[in-house]
């Protein structure tokens, strides 16, 4: 005779409504909250224990496309220094900035790590030169942007099918995370529908500005005496200095709704962000070498829509072959586009 189970029936986990309840205590009325997000592409299940945005940021980091970051040029091309920065670290660093932003701020965290973690999946081999040649070549045009949103819609997959089937909150803030610049040079300061979209946005601006100096003052392209004294006199002579001071300078003028930046703190910000564009980025050390780069990338365009293998091919067939290859360069990782060039520009020994 079977014996009775003296315990009841558990009850069904209520963590995630808990974590959804303690967002709508806590965070600010301006936030954006788990529990009222505008949903996904397609309906799915809630988790037992973590929200929806939590589940976006964990999708994002456990996919191909995340990882491939390490070895894509943040602006140094194939660095061979281990301190340079990729587009994998750039990456990490808008999180850290943006997350601190977001909970001084009481917005929300989650949604807003998930948004920066993603910003720069669709970003191609030998960073914005790659961007470049891609929308040369292909009639359409190519923006990362755009890119990195098609990565997570359908290139990227889960057991739950084609695409990370992200929440509409982090797709928008994925889409317009360049958008950054309004707020940096005086303009509309609105990134996407989120104020954390927003807070990712300009953050990934105070992440490129000090760590591109970083990474230039270590290469000896610029001095520190070469950037311009006022604007380094106010925010500092180190990348922490600077970074505080924005970080600080964003959160004490953020309110209400609207993310803001005080006005001095600003102006230095885009002084410095100017300096780059205009004595960094298109130096000719740098731009000797994004010239190649365009080069290669431009003939592997031209050679694999002559020639397609097997990897530049796949995808989905109702794709055109020239969508289906830009998707396939702008995956690549920059020593996978060497390698690939090497394989079918150059001549193999003769085996013995």
């Amino acid at each position: 005779m079977a014996v009775p189970n003296p315990d009841p029936p558990a009850s069904p986990p209520r963590v995630r409504e808990e974590l959804e309840e303690r967002e709508r205590i806590t965070l600010s009325p301006h936030a954006a909250f788990a529990a009222t997000s505008q949903g996904r592409l397609r309906p799915e299940q809630e988790h037992d224990y973590r929200t929806a945005f939590q589940r976006d940021r964990d999708r994002i980091l456990h996919s191909k496309a995340f990882r491939r970051l390490k070895q894509k040029t943040q602006v140094f091309l194939a660095p061979k220094g281990d301190h340079y920065r990729t587009r994998l670290t750039h990456t990490l660093e808008v999180s850290q900035i943006a997350r601190t932003v977001a909970r001084a701020l009481y917005l929300n965290e989650d949604l807003t790590e998930a948004v920066a973690l993603g910003h720069d999946l669709g970003h191609t081999p030998f960073g914005h030169a790659g961007e470049s040649v891609l929308n040369e070549v292909y009639e359409p045009g190519f923006r990362h942007f755009e890119q990195s949103l098609r990565v997570v819609d359908k290139l990227e997959s889960t057991r739950h099918g084609i695409g990370l089937n992200l929440t509409y909150e982090v797709r928008d803030g994925i889409l317009n995370h360049s958008r950054s610049k309004g707020l940096l040079t005086g303009r509309d300061s609105s990134a996407g529908a989120t104020l954390e979209a927003t807070v990712v946005s300009v953050c990934d601006a105070v992440a490129y500005v000090n760590h591109d100096i970083d990474d230039a003052i270590r290469s000896g392209l610029i001095a520190l005496a070469d950037l311009p004294k006022d604007a380094i006199d106010l925010l500092g002579r180190t990348s922490s200095e600077r970074i505080n001071r924005m970080v600080i300078a964003l959160i004490e003028n953020s309110r209400d709704g609207r993310i803001g930046m005080a006005e001095d703190v600003r102006q230095a910000t885009s002084e410095l962000r100017a300096f780059l564009y205009a004595n960094l980025y298109p130096c000719p050390a740098i731009n000797r070498e994004i010239e190649k780069a365009k080069k290669l990338l431009r003939e592997l365009y031209y050679r694999l829509l002559e020639e397609p293998t097997k990897e530049s091919a796949a995808g989905d067939p109702e794709d055109s072959l020239d969508r289906r290859t830009v998707d396939f360069i702008a995956g690549m990782t920059d020593p996978y586009a060497l390698q690939l060039y090497s394989h079918l520009f150059f001549p193999d020994s003769w085996p013995a």
